[in-house]
């Protein structure tokens, strides 16, 4: 949570049953985005709300849905599903704004919670302003309805199989996956179910992991936050792909048919190669966040493709993809964007397009993602007290300046504050590892002597 805001980068976040991921902010917002979105819509209005498999999501689903029934507005509650699928069932089932309970890869004892507008897309940082602007004041108060007014809560049962029809519509149906081996690490998360279904239904043989959760096993040891089981499995059955989800299932590994993991650049790339070759990337770029490795940007260049960087944070990613036209883009971590298909970041409909260029081209990913050259990158993680803006910290800022004069174009150096931790993240790029690991930690000394004053 960034200081001085409820919201952070994607949504709002932190340890269960402490503020702000208490069950009375919870209620609050259910309030908030009652009033909010029913002031937009001028009509009795609908929230649906799902929730991933942490344990308190049962604790924040009652308290969200109890704000927004007193407010007026009516709930569908869909119980464990992808934050994609949220996105996508918000728009399918009409409803005027869509709540996701998440803390997507973080451990169980986290939670979160981010909504979605009647259109499937983030909500924009002006409307994140004005639902805080609505609890700091007395204004929903002014607006209780009466007794008569208030709304009504109910179980949607048909959620997942509406979600697993619109992946598999996301499918050539010229293709198929019979005779593909898959192993699936759903992280014991909200993709548990759907996850399976659809490789199965799609023809796959699948070997799932991470498809037991109870309430605190998710992101534990498994998932895109720990592929290695995930890639073992794949070496053990001869898999042709591996796919390791997160708990809220919107990023995803894919792991070669030899255990090697393929991260968000390398996907990028690849899809983009793909449609270009198909005359299908629109926008002349792919859209990716300052996070992304130098390595995508050499990789896109033969295909005549630009890169346009955003801030951290996938819905950054998709506002710059609806401004400007592009249909492509994603994150490092894994987050990848089809806007052709889907509102938001979907680790299984990215799998899915994969394993489309896979069926097409009858070649394995590891084949397919050969030619991707990624440049060293480390990233220190400096504990701030507090997040004085860089541009004041002089003595640092000629530091930095010397660091990229040394790397020129053949690295890049990035410094900023997380958006939800009181941390700075240091990433530097260049060609040799030990000298990058170097001046990254040269940097992070530096900017810890800057922030105490010291020089």
């Amino acid at each position: 949570m960034s200081e001085g805001r409820l919201f952070g980068t994607d949504g709002v976040r932190g340890r269960a049953n402490v503020h702000p991921m208490t069950a009375e902010m919870a209620l609050a917002l259910g309030r908030a985005i009652a009033y909010v979105f029913k002031g937009r819509s001028g009509h009795r209005h609908r929230v649906i709300i799902g929730k991933d498999t942490r344990l308190s999501g049962y604790m924040f689903e009652d308290a969200l849905a109890a704000g927004i029934c007193s407010m007026g507005g009516d709930v569908l509650q869909v119980g464990p599903m992808p934050t994609p699928a949220m996105a996508f069932l918000t728009v399918d089932m009409r409803c005027d704004a869509g709540a996701m309970i998440s803390a997507s890869h973080n451990p169980y004892q986290d939670n979160g919670i981010k909504f979605f507008g009647h259109d499937g897309f983030k909500l924009a940082d002006e409307l994140e302003e004005r639902i805080e602007q609505v609890l700091s004041t007395g204004e929903l108060d002014r607006h209780r309805p009466g007794p008569d007014a208030v709304g009504r809560a109910r179980r949607i049962d048909d959620a997942e199989g509406r979600y697993t029809v619109f992946l598999k519509n996301s499918f050539p149906r010229d293709l198929s996956l019979d005779g593909l081996r898959v192993v699936l690490d759903c992280a014991h998360g909200a993709a548990y179910k759907v996850g399976p279904t659809v490789l199965e239904e799609l023809g796959a043989e699948v070997f799932a992991l991470g498809v037991a959760p109870n309430g605190r096993n998710i992101n534990a040891g498994c998932g895109s936050q720990h592929p290695e089981e995930a890639a073992a499995r794949v070496r053990e059955v001869r898999a042709d792909l591996g796919i390791a989800l997160d708990g809220d299932a919107d990023r995803v590994l894919l792991l070669t048919e030899t255990g090697e993991v393929v991260d968000g650049d390398a996907v990028l790339a690849l899809c983009a190669r793909d449609q270009v070759e198909r005359g299908l990337l629109r926008g002349g770029a792919v859209v990716a966040t300052v996070m992304s490795n130098l390595g995508l940007e050499r990789a896109l260049e033969p295909l005549g493709v630009g890169l346009v960087r955003t801030r951290v944070g996938d819905r950054y990613v998709v506002e710059a993809m609806r401004a400007g036209g592009y249909n492509l883009g994603g994150e490092q971590s894994g987050h990848i964007v089809f806007l052709d298909h889907g509102r938001t970041g979907d680790g299984l409909l990215t799998a899915l397009q994969v394993l489309a260029v896979m069926r097409r081209t009858g070649r394995p990913l590891g084949e397919l993602v050969e030619g991707f050259v990624r440049y060293p990158q480390v990233i220190v993680n400096v504990d701030v007290a507090e997040k004085r803006p860089l541009a004041t910290l002089e003595g640092f800022r000629e530091q930095l300046r010397k660091v990229e004069g040394e790397l020129g174009r053949e690295g890049r150096v990035l410094v900023r504050y997380s958006g939800t931790e009181p941390r700075a993240r240091i990433m530097v790029e260049g060609p040799d590892e030990d000298r990058v690991r170097e001046l990254a930690d040269e940097l992070a000394a530096g900017l810890v002597r800057a922030l105490a004053g010291v020089r």
